[in-house]
């Protein structure tokens, strides 16, 4: 059937895209996942740790283990607000915010790869088959 080949090559360019990212970041000294943390904080430093999560879409445990190593890589650090000392913040540090341009450039090199053959109208469709497909999973919390 159509669906389990789709699924199978859906399946395969996730594992090649993981093994690719992991290379890459690897290289900055980074493991997969922490480049999406950084993202968001790029777009909006100082926001809490437990919006960032909902973000990244981690459990707790993990964005805190996550946040714990990218502190002691001194990439970002936490201070807690400064109305409500339970709620702690997140921000870059300079070295975090000069991580943005190689992560830029990672993903930019990634996306020529692999979208290399493939036409502009057949991007948009497959944009919009790719958020019907996303809509139709359910989100879990």
């Amino acid at each position: 059937m159509i669906e389990s080949d789709i699924r199978k090559l859906l399946q395969k360019i996730a594992i090649q895209t993981r093994k690719s990212y992991t290379k890459s970041l690897r290289d900055l000294g980074l493991y997969l996942g922490q480049e999406l943390a950084l993202y968001h904080l790029w777009k909006e430093d100082g926001i809490t740790q437990s919006q960032l999560r909902k973000k990244t879409g981690t459990k707790a445990s993990t964005t805190s283990n996550m946040l714990k190593k990218l502190e002691c890589d001194q990439i970002v650090y936490r201070k807690n607000d400064a109305e409500d000392s339970r709620i702690s913040k997140v921000f870059l540090t300079d070295k975090g915010r000069e991580l943005q341009e190689p992560i830029e450039k990672i993903w930019e090199q990634h996306e020529e790869q692999l979208f290399q053959g493939v036409l502009p109208e057949e991007l948009l469709l497959m944009r919009r088959i790719l958020e019907q497909m996303s809509a139709n999973l359910p989100i879990d919390e």
